[in-house]
């Protein structure tokens, strides 16, 4: 099922409470009768949520009007069911409820509902219409040539000719004011169905996730940009020296922001396309796992099998027949599929499936690694309640893959026979910067994009300023600057990106980011290992496994401190964890910094 489908039904069907339901309940209700409504609810939209995971997988890997259709229908029972019950959750807040029971209360009530029937059909249209615009969105240079997001992104990708790269950024860019109008009256009635549930505003709502007061997430979210902040900076002005060595001085300033349009990406939130320029002199990859595999002829099941390997040397369960049975592996040749890799739990017992067309490349190796992150997670909390059948919170999913892949490295490699022989450790240099590239700098994107829409949504940020406030944060967190001047009070240029015009939190991604290298050192502390972080695998380590899937287990269960202290030992996310895993590269930076300033000098 398409996005654009998901967040419409989203729209109407968080909503589908009655007016009479919001209105004061006549009885003082008891603990028993909030047991028994938990009870129903999760029986409810366990059955719900079953059939609407089959719709959707059929949607999506026989794309036509006919499964879209039924994949909606499926979709909007369950998100009507999930808005009748956040409704009447709010019934039985103030009781005296045993914490499980509490808990559950407080998840079904994340949500914005509206009582009023045409404000449920508004946010509903407002959600579909922004959502198609960004989609629909070209930038024509002329009335015949016009050209998709897609293919803007590969010029900014490969292309060095800084006017090319100038004319595909504002572009782009001069398309989201179409939508700005929509937005702002989205972001008003957001707010109204936020108030409903007793949210001040729907940043707030958002910020209420995280098991601690709004205010100290945000507290929370600036204090880890803090620990990380010297690390980025270093590697920004790496990359200042390497782009004016490749623009010239009239293009990027000595000091100051550098113009965003430069850094190989629509937003500069990953720099990877940046590696060939930044590169370490003298780096010539000896060894090339994409050229292993193919050379093997590994197919889409045997690269599954590969990172089943890594799972079940941790101490798991093998992956169950029906999972061999019922994934998608590979690009069928006689239909259009959803090629983007995404894992899937269709029952709460053990039918959990993949859905990617798998290649042999080093890339995709990686990828069945993170997915399969997934999958466990599933098998992990299986047995939980139907409520907590989820991560700790948004950022623990994404990162438990990203840990595994953090250990797939050229002694794992070795290990399983797709390398000869482990590279010297100078060669770790070039191979942290690639990584840092994507992991160190999203980090101050992830967490401006959510910091402009918690003022948006609290009205600190009027939509005259809208991209005022935008630039600010994103030259005081991530030194860049418009590259042209800007469209004034009629700019959106936020709206650009893809999760701003289809209101998609973003903290996630910053925290799966912190907490990914905080999971792996609390798993290779575990293994008994004690060399340089990014040379560690807990390959093959049944007590890192297990204290991985004691994790796992606890799904949502409990706050998110109790889960990451049942891994780490830790009840805090520590960003010194991604210090140490790049501590090899800070100390490289600073002395080509160092260098290129002395140079400079003379």
């Amino acid at each position: 099922m398409t996005p654009k489908i998901i967040s419409t039904l989203l729209a109407t069907a968080l909503a589908a409470a009655s007016t009479t339901a919001l209105a004061a309940p006549a009885a003082k209700p008891t603990a028993a009768e909030a047991e028994r409504f938990l009870a129903d609810t999760e029986a409810k939209l366990n059955k719900l949520n079953n059939e609407q995971a089959r719709a959707a997988w059929v949607g999506s890997n026989f794309i036509t009007d006919d499964t879209e259709g039924i994949a909606a229908y499926f979709a909007e029972r369950y998100l009507s069911a999930s808005g009748e019950a956040a409704v009447g959750a709010r019934r039985f807040n103030g009781l005296k409820l045993s914490p499980e029971a509490s808990r559950k209360l407080m998840l079904l009530q994340q949500t914005v509902v509206f009582a009023d029937p045409k404000e449920r059909e508004q946010y509903a249209a407002l959600q579909a219409a922004l959502n198609g615009a960004y989609g629909k969105a070209k930038y024509c240079p002329t009335k015949d040539a016009c050209m998709a997001l897609g293919e803007m992104e590969k010029v900014l990708a490969n292309s060095r000719d800084e006017a090319k790269l100038k004319e595909m950024w504002t572009g782009w860019h001069a398309q989201a004011p179409a939508y700005k109008d929509k937005y702002v009256e989205y972001v008003a009635l957001s707010n109204k169905g936020a108030k409903q549930m007793g949210f001040a505003d729907t940043g707030v709502m958002w910020r209420s996730q995280y098991d601690m007061p709004p205010e100290a997430f945000a507290a929370e979210m600036e204090r880890l940009w803090q620990q990380v902040k010297p690390l980025y900076d270093a590697l920004h002005t790496y990359t200042r020296y390497k782009l004016r060595a490749t623009y010239g001085p009239d293009v990027v300033p000595a000091t100051g922001p550098i113009p965003s349009h430069l850094f190989g990406n629509m937003w500069s939130q990953t720099w990877t396309n940046l590696y060939p320029i930044l590169k370490p002199a003298g780096d010539t990859k000896s060894f090339d796992l994409t050229k292993v595999l193919e050379e093997r002829k590994t197919d889409a099941k045997q690269m599954t099998k590969y990172a089943e390997g890594f799972y079940t040397s941790l101490g798991m369960q093998k992956l169950p027949e029906s999972f061999w049975e019922r994934s998608l592996l590979t690009k069928p040749r006689d239909r259009d599929v959803v090629c983007h890799a995404s894992a899937w739990p269709i029952n709460e017992k053990d039918d959990v499936r993949i859905k990617m067309c798998i290649t042999p490349t080093a890339e995709d190796f990686t990828v069945i690694h993170h997915e399969l992150g997934h999958v466990y997670y599933f098998l992990g909390y299986t047995k939980q309640p139907f409520l907590f059948r989820n991560g700790a919170n948004d950022g623990f999913h994404e990162a438990i893959g990203d840990t595994v892949a953090l250990s797939i490295t050229p002694a794992y490699l070795k290990q399983i026979g797709l390398m000869d022989q482990e590279p010297d450790v100078n060669a770790d240099i070039p191979q942290l910067l690639e990584r840092a590239l994507s992991k160190v700098t999203i980090l101050p994107f992830a967490y401006t994009v959510d910091k402009w829409r918690w003022d948006v949504y609290s009205g600190k940020t009027k939509p005259a300023d809208y991209d005022k406030s935008w630039w600010q944060l994103r030259e005081q967190y991530m030194g860049m600057k418009r590259p042209v001047e800007g469209q004034g009070i009629t700019g959106f240029d936020a709206g650009a990106k893809y999760h701003v015009a289809a209101d998609v939190p973003y903290a996630r991604y910053f925290l799966a980011d912190m907490l990914q290298f905080q999971f792996h050192r609390a798993l290779c502390r575990e293994a008994g290992y004690t060399g340089p972080l990014n040379r560690c695998s807990v390959y093959g380590n049944a007590k890192a496994g297990a204290k991985l899937q004691q994790m796992l287990a606890m799904g949502a269960s409990k706050p998110w401190p109790e889960a990451l202290k049942a891994i780490s030992g830790e009840d805090k996310i520590d960003g010194n964890a991604l210090l140490e895993y790049f501590a090899p590269l800070k100390t490289w930076l600073d002395q080509q910094n160092a260098a290129f300033a002395a140079a400079e000098k003379k």
